[in-house]
């Protein structure tokens, strides 16, 4: 197949992908396509309600995910870069799966639910029959190798202080200001956070009592939850803790060479980095070998300038059918 009919078959297969909105939670449509597209090449697909399994006769499963987030931008492209919602994270991932799948593969596929919002998908399948133990997560990692994977923790604290007139700050005790004042601290202790969301304050006159804050607290691979979550002892002084959407990180135990080969095979270089955000890689490390890689670029996902290169789109399947 030449390269220019290539390129448009994994465009106009990404762009029908991208076409079917598939919110977290909101996955029907893009289900059905899949599994649809994957039956009419000859794979038997089994369907759960928060996932869809090829099994066959590997210890390899290659996965992704079929949700996004609420989409904020139409797909377009200009032949070389795909752009909007979902094409790079993970609908690049999953048009590579597709059409490597078209080489009749060996390995198991999995396509998982909801990995945008509680990642009910990767969890569920924690309890499917398979004797498979290595899983490659296909997201965004510019077609680098992310074998160290880091944790989180969502970290939601509800500040107390107390009310008096606006005009009055020295009387009450600003609760929005305790948090900068909290912030401040938590930037201290040299953590990797990012502010979410802040609730508070309102239009009266009137010094907030009440402010909430959501935190996301990044760990290091090789930190531990109870560890970090305890030099958080302090801010039981500023009101109400809680600690949710917890995961400690991990580093893959010997999957990451049947990538390194692959790469190899093909003629790239084997590249290294880090997953820094939440995937499915962190429900599956309980019970599989797992390792992160697809084409595509993190940083700008999830905005308006989410885009993806074609060209790593087809790179990702020639080393999928090489696995």
């Amino acid at each position: 197949m030449g390269k220019v009919v290539e390129n448009e078959k994994a465009i106009n297969l990404l762009k029908n992908l991208c076409e079917i909105e598939s919110p977290s939670k909101k996955e029907t449509a893009i289900k059905c396509f899949v599994k649809d597209y994957l039956s009419h090449l000859g794979y038997e697909v089994v369907e759960s309600d928060y996932f869809l399994f090829v099994k066959n006769d590997s210890d390899l499963i290659v996965a992704t995910h079929l949700d996004t987030v609420p989409v904020k931008r139409k797909f377009s492209t200009d032949g070389n870069f795909a752009y909007g919602t979902g094409v790079c994270d993970a609908k690049g991932s999953l048009t590579a799966i597709l059409l490597a799948a078209e080489s009749r593969v060996a390995w198991n596929m999995a396509f998982f639910c909801d990995e945008e919002e509680d990642g009910l998908g990767s969890r569920e399948f924690l309890s499917v029959n398979t004797s498979a133990n290595k899983v490659i997560v296909m997201e965004p990692t510019e077609l680098k190798i992310a074998s160290r994977h880091w944790g989180s923790f969502e970290l939601i604290l509800k500040v107390i202080g107390e009310e008096a007139h606006g005009a009055f700050p020295e009387v009450g005790k600003n609760a929005i200001e305790l948090v900068f004042e909290v912030f401040y601290e938590l930037k201290k202790l040299d953590l990797k956070i990012n502010t979410l969301k802040i609730m508070g304050g309102g239009e009266e006159y009137i010094i907030p009592k009440e402010c909430e804050v959501k935190f996301e607290v990044f760990l290091k691979p090789e930190e531990k939850l109870k560890e970090v979550v305890k030099r958080l002892d302090f801010l039981k002084h500023y009101g109400k803790v809680e600690v949710d959407h917890a995961y400690e990180g991990y580093q893959s135990q010997g999957v990451e060479k049947v990538l390194e080969q692959a790469l190899s095979s093909v003629g790239i270089t084997p590249e290294w980095t880090e997953m820094k955000s939440w995937t499915d890689a962190l429900n599956l490390k309980e019970r599989f070998d797992v390792v992160v890689w697809g084409p595509g670029s993190l940083p700008k996902c999830h905005t308006v300038e989410e885009k993806i290169k074609i060209s790593e789109i087809l790179e990702a399947a020639k080393v999928l059918r090489n696995l």
